[in-house]
């Protein structure tokens, strides 16, 4: 007969297999997995960390710590990661949306006045994440959501219905303005920014994520040239423009704002210290 495992013993087992194939948090990926195939909370999974499993629960969670050990991000795995405390989903055709991304939300909402009928322009929105809570923070905003991948908008689009705020976001596929017409008080961004030179250097869960989503070309800065330089006729004035950068970029970006016409207000740090969101002003 075949052993039973119970929750506390897979859990231990599948973290040090996890452990031994790189991943960076191994216990909380074990748990995260096993709580998915469970449908349980990870505080549920202590609270019966002596209950044994079905066969057919032990091998669906194995099937899962196999493809984690191959170092698939966990979000791949689920199907969901949390933004802005909603939860959204996630499929291999978008990047998956990080913590610090939520600092383009905050500095947009600070930026503009609550309750006033506003239009909003994401460039590269992915999943949605950005366009989804600004949509979620008011009922005022409009948000029009452009991405040049018809496989993320598709997610984006059940993300919306999922949230019930598919009436305030036009979903656009188009090559940065490309497909865009008139103006915005907003445009944001967490464009791609990772060095071409970088790309093949990456750690194995974010060389899984879309190529699409984060080649910036030579220097990292091909799509900051690219937002700035058309930027200023999608814009009201005044305007305001929202960008993520990379941890070292806040300088460059910055001088090619300025060198485009903007006025440069903030550069915004993260939850590390490092620069992540600059923010500009047309007028």
């Amino acid at each position: 007969m075949a052993k039973q495992y119970t929750i506390g013993e897979l859990i231990n087992l599948s973290a040090g297999y996890l452990q031994e194939k790189g991943c960076s948090s191994p216990r909380l990926d074990a748990e995260l997995l096993l709580g998915h195939v469970l449908g349980l909370e990870r505080l549920d999974l202590y609270l019966n960390f002596d209950k044994p499993l079905n066969a057919d629960e032990v091998a669906a969670y194995r099937t899962l710590i196999g493809r984690r050990g191959q170092r698939i991000p966990v979000a791949y795995l689920t199907g969901q990661r949390e933004f802005y405390s909603l939860p959204l989903q996630v499929s291999e055709g978008v990047l998956i949306p990080r913590p610090e991304t939520e600092f383009v939300v905050d500095k947009v909402l600070e930026l503009l006045e609550p309750g006033i009928p506003t239009e909003i322009l994401e460039l590269g929105t992915g999943s949605g994440a950005i366009a989804l809570a600004l949509a979620c923070q008011d009922p005022g905003f409009r948000v029009t959501a452009v991405d040049v991948s018809p496989a993320a908008l598709a997610v984006a689009r059940a993300n919306a219905e999922r949230l019930e705020v598919q009436n305030q976001i036009t979903f656009v596929e188009s090559d940065l303005f490309q497909k865009i017409s008139g103006t915005y008080k907003v445009i944001c961004s967490n464009p791609p920014y990772i060095k071409k030179s970088e790309l093949s250097a990456l750690a194995p869960e974010v060389a899984a994520e879309p190529a699409l989503a984060l080649d910036g070309g030579v220097d990292g800065l091909d799509f900051y040239r690219r937002i700035f330089n058309q930027a200023a006729s999608f814009l009201e004035q005044p305007g305001f423009v929202v960008l993520e950068i990379g941890w070292d970029q806040a300088g460059d970006v910055r001088r090619l704002g300025e060198e485009a016409g903007f006025t440069w207000l903030e550069t915004v740090k993260d939850y590390g210290g490092h620069d992540r969101v600059v923010a500009f002003k047309w007028e």
